[in-house]
């Protein structure tokens, strides 16, 4: 399996940029310019993640013990490495908490997904979680690419339609075709129907492309863009893939920090005339840890 995924070259233009209809902090709608550059046709998967820290010997800050003399107030429990795990509820919760279903999990990180015992051996093809911004851009840089700017994630993500509310179009399933890995069911995050075949992360690729030629840009996992947070636009640090009415919006926008990470969180790759590096954040849709996507100008 290559070291990076395969680059989809897009020319660039205006496109209108947010939403009206879901979250606040879509709004404005507004016209954005974007230059050409290329993007990754998929996150990145485990397998290529290894390979790169097979050749680096990189440490993900999931990985990482934190400095006790930085955190002195600290249990010693909470300065060993680890992740936040999706872990569903037994039954219906208050869905303004999200702590009842994203779980602190010593030892979880890229390297086991959903804690001590789990691999991603059997794995391979599916995108690498438990990243934090640091480290999709440590491969990113590896990899020679550049994480997407949000609007740049937002124009490839878009494929090519104006307003639609899938990466698809309008249509949630069209023809009744699944599109997206994404919570099943209107029972979240207690009661996953798996309709999709999948309870976790799905093999990159799995479900249809956009009009751009590129896998999971909805579902599948949260991907980290480069740029930084305002309570409105321009700048999200994470676009998100799910909606509350569908799980599956197009685009969707949320703060985090820099050195957050999850078993929903990945990554993608761009450059221009570079390219970009998706890297996601695993959703469990709100679902799994953070992973990259790169792009890089063209």
């Amino acid at each position: 399996m290559p070291a990076t995924p395969e680059t989809v070259a897009l020319p660039g233009g205006t496109f209108a940029m947010g939403s009206e209809a879901h979250y606040p902090e879509e709004a404005p709608v507004h016209p954005v310019r974007v230059g050409a550059f290329e993007i990754w046709a998929t996150p990145v998967t485990n397998a290529a993640f290894a390979t790169f820290v097979g050749l680096t010997g990189y440490v993900t800050v999931a990985e990482r013990p934190l400095d006790p003399e930085q955190f002195p107030d600290a249990p010693a429990e909470n300065l060993v490495p680890g992740s936040m795990v999706f872990t569903p509820t037994p039954g219906p919760v208050d869905l303004r908490h999200l702590s009842q279903w994203w779980t602190w999990t010593p030892g979880a990180s890229w390297r086991a997904p959903y804690g001590p015992g789990s691999s991603v051996k059997r794995i391979p093809d599916h995108p690498v979680v438990h990243v934090c911004h640091e480290d999709a851009r440590a491969y990113a840089d590896w990899a020679g690419a550049d994480l997407p700017t949000e609007a740049e994630w937002e124009y490839a993500a878009r494929g090519g339609l104006e307003g639609a509310t899938f990466t698809w179009g309008d249509e949630a399933r069209p023809g009744g075709r699944i599109m997206a890995n994404t919570w099943d069911g209107p029972d979240f995050p207690w009661r996953h129907t798996r309709e999709s075949g999948f309870l976790r992360t799905s093999p990159v690729g799995s479900f249809p492309a956009n009009g751009f030629g590129l896998h999971d840009m909805a579902g599948n996992v949260w991907e980290w863009t480069d740029d930084w947070w305002t309570s409105a636009h321009p700048e999200a640090a994470e676009s998100h893939c799910c909606a509350p009415s569908t799980h599956a919006a197009a685009r969707s926008r949320a703060a985090t920090t820099r050195g957050s990470r999850s078993s929903g969180s990945g990554a993608r790759s761009s450059r221009a005339g570079r390219t970009c590096a998706p890297t996601a954040t695993a959703c469990a849709t709100d679902r799994l840890p953070d992973v990259p996507r790169w792009s890089t100008p063209a």
